[in-house]
């Protein structure tokens, strides 16, 4: 089994979740992002702009000084692993890939601005598409999830974006109930036999607070995002999108070894 791709997240945000503050400038970012090299980092996902509840809106010109910056100085530093940015912005998505970039990470699924979908057609890169919406009704949430997913999919497809530069993710945190967030979950393999490799990005956000029980800091959930990385790898997803990745990267190979499904 091909070993599974760890995503660190690197938010240049003030006002993100888990790490909003910490890394917003330059220096910093980049010390955090040579750490997660060492750590076994396979992308580095760049945010420039906050979907945690009640976020702030900004412009896409504040969202390109947030997040250009970073990327070209992460490039000088020497890092050569995938840079993913993570945007729905199709200008933002160009001024990034032009400044070293390798992906883009929609959290619209390319239907806030479908000119997204041409630009990384232009650059021949891989998005990752995750489900989201402007509604939060479903009659069968996995199956509506799946279906909506599909149908970006080959949008993306019409717009010239090769298959194998999609990405799926079920968009866990967003738009969805935590009993439907579980259900999700417990169902993952629907959405991985679809054919497209998946990313689930579960790390420290509520449906894995409310399951731990109690009070907990956002950083204090890491254990708990563990068990969520075992599911997806059970289930065959691809990749996971964490702020821990020293943690994430031991998990997923011991655990692969042990299954003897990765040499080692």
């Amino acid at each position: 089994m091909e070993r599974l791709k760890v995503m660190g997240i690197l938010n240049t945000t003030p006002d993100s979740f888990s790490d909003g503050g910490k890394y917003n400038s330059v220096e910093a970012a980049v010390k955090r992002a040579l750490s997660m090299v060492e750590e076994g980092v396979d992308i580095i996902d760049v945010g420039g702009y906050s979907t945690r509840p009640g976020y702030t809106e900004i412009t896409a010109e504040t969202e390109i000084e947030r997040t250009v910056p970073v990327v070209k100085a992460i490039r000088e530093a020497g890092v050569t692993a995938d840079i993913s940015v993570d945007t729905f912005r199709s200008e933002v998505a160009r001024a990034v890939l032009e400044a070293g970039a390798t992906m883009i990470n929609d959290q619209w699924r390319g239907i806030y601005d479908e000119k997204i979908l041409d630009v990384v057609a232009e650059f021949d890169a891989p998005i990752f598409l995750m489900h989201n919406n402007d509604h939060s009704t479903y009659e069968n949430v996995t199956k509506d999830m799946i279906r909506e997913l599909k149908e970006s999919a080959e949008l993306a497809l019409k717009y010239g974006v090769k298959k194998e530069n999609i990405w799926l993710d079920p968009g866990i945190g967003f738009v969805k109930s935590r009993e439907e967030e579980i259900e999700v979950m417990q169902n993952l393999d629907q959405l991985t036999a679809e054919g497209y490799p998946v990313l689930l990005a579960t790390s420290r956000k509520r449906m894995v607070k409310e399951l731990i029980g109690g009070e907990t800091d956002a950083d204090d959930r890491d254990a708990g995002t563990l068990a969520t990385t075992i599911i997806g790898i059970e289930a065959g997803v691809k990749a996971v999108r964490v702020h821990n990745v020293k943690m994430n990267r031991q998990a997923a190979d011991v655990y692969m070894k042990l299954k003897g499904e990765l040499n080692g």
